[in-house]
């Protein structure tokens, strides 16, 4: 499997949460959350302090999930 998509990989889709909208890895944290935090000017660092369950994996796998 290419990188590409083991980063894609950790993007998943469960009805029940945020009903059925992209989330990182079945937690209860959205793509369009993240981004969103750095689209505000958030930077990797601070996104992963305030969300310890992030790793700097899932931030790079919202953006190419955003990117396709």
């Amino acid at each position: 499997m290419d990188q590409e998509q083991e980063l894609l990989n950790r993007i998943t889709f469960r009805p029940e949460i945020f009903g059925g909208k992209p989330i990182v890895r079945d937690m209860r944290i959205a793509v369009e959350h993240v981004l969103g935090w750095l689209a505000a000017g958030d930077s990797e660092e601070t996104i992963l302090r305030e969300y310890p369950l992030l790793e700097s994996e899932d931030i790079r796998a919202c953006l190419l999930f955003a990117d396709k």
